[in-house]
């Protein structure tokens, strides 16, 4: 199987080019990432993490985030330049579709997103996925990060801290 027809990166393309969930886009391909390069910050997985979470910036009118994180997708993209993980997608559209995303804020235009540009292949199977996703308001993905349930991650940082102290 060719690694993006992995469960979790046709997910991630289905957010993307279906109901435009930036924030689920960054939750399953983070996942993915983790099950095969945990670690490798370079991976071009994590430039599509970086992508979505860019995007989800964007929309969110946190213009100085979203280009800082856009300027990191599009290094490591042009760094992973011909990975297999680029073979299911229009490299070079994509690319131009960032640095068009990334000009436009630059420019102060409002948030737009685009269409991955996905394989016929990738495509079809992004496409069953997104028919039987649930329908979604843009409040919600706008606020997504906020509604969701997040005592774990609070924890976690809580544990940090109190490790750190103790040093």
């Amino acid at each position: 199987m060719h690694p993006q027809h992995h469960t979790l990166f046709i997910e991630y393309c289905a957010y993307f080019n279906g109901n435009q969930d930036f924030f689920e886009c960054h939750e399953v391909l983070e996942e993915y990432w983790k099950e095969i390069a945990p670690g490798d910050k370079m991976h071009p997985l994590v430039g599509y993490v970086q992508l979505a979470t860019g995007l989800y910036h964007w929309r969110r009118g946190n213009d100085t985030g979203a280009i800082r994180i856009l300027e990191k997708a599009l290094h490591n993209f042009q760094q992973n330049e011909g990975h297999i993980f680029f073979h299911e997608i229009s490299y070079y559209q994509l690319l131009t579709e960032l640095k068009n995303c990334l000009a436009a804020i630059q420019a102060g235009k409002s948030f737009h997103a685009f269409q991955l540009p996905l394989s016929p292949k990738l495509l079809e199977l992004a496409l069953a996925r997104i028919e039987i996703m649930p329908p979604s308001n843009s409040n919600y993905l706008l606020h997504k990060h906020m509604l969701r349930d997040r005592s774990h991650i609070l924890a976690e940082r809580q544990e940090s801290k109190q490790r750190k102290s103790r040093r």
